[in-house]
């Protein structure tokens, strides 16, 4: 069995979580069994909902919350009936969109109800009030699968208690929290942290020397020496998502935090995996130089392409797509900025960006200040594959993909690339002047330049022959092959 750690620290759907998916998706078609654990934080909605939007199936997908009870995998069902059939008190009902309102007359107390959809009357959360103040939140799919219970503190809630259900209702365990700390309650033991939470769970899988487990550091994790201590005796491979050092002289060398356990201890660990040969080829003489040992590290994309696509329609002119997590290092304002810059040579240019994230309400009130809604838009979360192809160019304004998946997806349907000389993957997927450019000049000015030139100067049809010859490189059967070696 293949195990897939991930903390599961925020669900934006970014390169991490699309990888991961991919890995799933590749490990299924390779006819691999291998499971995707999801640790130490709670999701917005159902997990499972979550997951299945990206491509896993429910039967590989493991919450470490979810566990220690006996509730399956499941999208949401529990309906607004069940729910009423649960209430000891007389209410009045009201509904307004995705919520309905539950007032008790008796009783200073009401509860409010979110719905899955503004059609339907399937219920996925209740927030109950009392006297003005929350004091609980249930969580549902089929059944209640847990509760989360609030006090008030200088008029704000707190959260101090977490049960979690069974399907028929009993409490399986119970989660008390005191600000970070927590203590976990069982009927036969208790356990004092996050981290022993998951040795606990670790454990219970009963790991053999046959199993692989795959950890994928990045930032928030739950702490990576849990994962690693815990694994043994299965096999483990550290998955590299980004840069993982700091700062070196010629005599130390910094790592990351994320990575600082895993790097340090590298007899740990069976196998390391990067995106790039250049990451893997440096980390490899790090070991050397500074470790003085040879440690095995492999080059395996985070993704690669189920085919090449040729768009069957003509593509949007002057059209750029940018696709992302919504996020500062993503730089999209830069990118918003440089559209509008180089409008001023290019009147038709268009921008749709793709994504969600922390940065959208920022990003839209930019828009609006600058009046330039009519040709940029924020088109939300969207499964990209088959619309990369309706548009003439990709840019960038990130500020360093490791590997980057949307500058993978984005060659294999012959697009040019504009964005920053940075590495790793604007320098793997993009050879300046052939399929697009590399931007030296780190402004949104030197962005502008670079989409102005490559809509004033290049060939572009010679720019898509270039990238689809890049993406040739990242089929999914040499990736499965890779796989099958390191996995073998």
């Amino acid at each position: 069995m293949i195990y897939s750690f991930h903390h599961y620290y925020h669900w934006l759907k970014g390169g991490v979580e699309t990888g991961q998916a991919y890995r799933a998706k590749l490990f299924r078609k390779m006819g691999m069994d291998a499971k995707f654990v999801f640790a130490t934080t709670f999701p917005e909605h159902n997990i499972w909902d979550e997951t299945r939007e990206l491509g896993y199936l429910d039967s590989e997908v493991l919450w470490m919350y979810s566990f220690f009870t006996d509730c399956k995998p499941s999208p949401v069902t529990y309906t607004l009936a069940q729910l009423e059939d649960t209430f000891e008190e007389e209410f009045v009902y009201s509904r307004s969109g995705t919520c309905v309102t539950y007032t008790f007359p008796r009783m200073n107390i009401y509860y409010t109800a979110f719905l899955a959809d503004g059609s339907s009357d399937i219920v996925h959360s209740l927030v109950m009030i009392s006297n003005g103040c929350l004091i609980r939140k249930d969580y549902y799919t089929y059944c209640r699968v847990y509760s989360e219970f609030y006090i008030p503190v200088e008029g704000h809630a707190k959260l101090y208690l977490r049960r979690f259900f069974n399907e028929n209702g009993v409490i399986a365990y119970e989660e008390m929290v005191d600000g970070d700390r927590v203590i976990y309650k069982f009927p036969d033991r208790l356990v004092y942290s996050r981290e022993e939470l998951l040795g606990y769970m670790m454990t219970c899988l009963g790991f053999t020397e046959k199993d692989v487990v795959l950890i994928d550091g990045e930032w928030g994790m739950i702490d990576r020496a849990a994962f690693i201590q815990n694994a043994f005796p299965a096999k483990v491979g550290f998955i590299i998502h980004s840069g993982h050092y700091r700062y070196s002289d010629e005599e130390h060398i910094l790592w990351y935090d994320v990575f600082e356990y895993a790097l340090s201890h590298p007899e740990r660990i069976y196998f390391f995996a990067t995106n790039t040969d250049a990451q893997s080829h440096l980390l490899r003489e790090q070991f050397h130089y500074y470790k003085g040992k040879d440690v095995r590290v492999e080059t395996i994309p985070v993704a690669g392409l189920d085919r090449i696509r040729i768009p069957q329609e003509g593509r949007k002119p002057h059209s750029l797509i940018t696709a992302g997590r919504l996020q500062v290092d993503k730089r999209t304002g830069w990118i918003i900025e440089a559209v509008v810059t180089a409008r001023k040579v290019i009147p038709d240019l268009i921008l749709d960006i793709y994504g969600e994230g922390d940065e959208k309400d920022k990003l839209q009130e930019q828009i609006e200040r600058l009046g330039c809604s009519s040709y940029v838009r924020l088109c939300g979360f969207r499964k990209l594959e088959e619309i990369y192809q309706q548009y003439e160019a990709y840019v960038s304004a990130s500020s360093g993909e490791t590997f980057g998946i949307t500058l993978l997806e984005a060659v294999g349907s012959g697009l040019p690339i504009v964005g920053f000389d940075l590495p790793y993957g604007m320098q793997v997927f993009v050879e300046d002047g052939k399929n697009g450019y590399r931007i030296s000049r780190i402004s949104s000015e030197g962005l502008a330049e670079g989409i102005v030139r490559l809509f004033t100067e290049a060939n572009l049809e010679s720019f898509r022959k270039y990238s689809y010859q890049k993406a040739e490189s990242y089929l999914e059967i040499a990736i499965e092959k890779k796989w099958r070696e390191v996995l073998s």
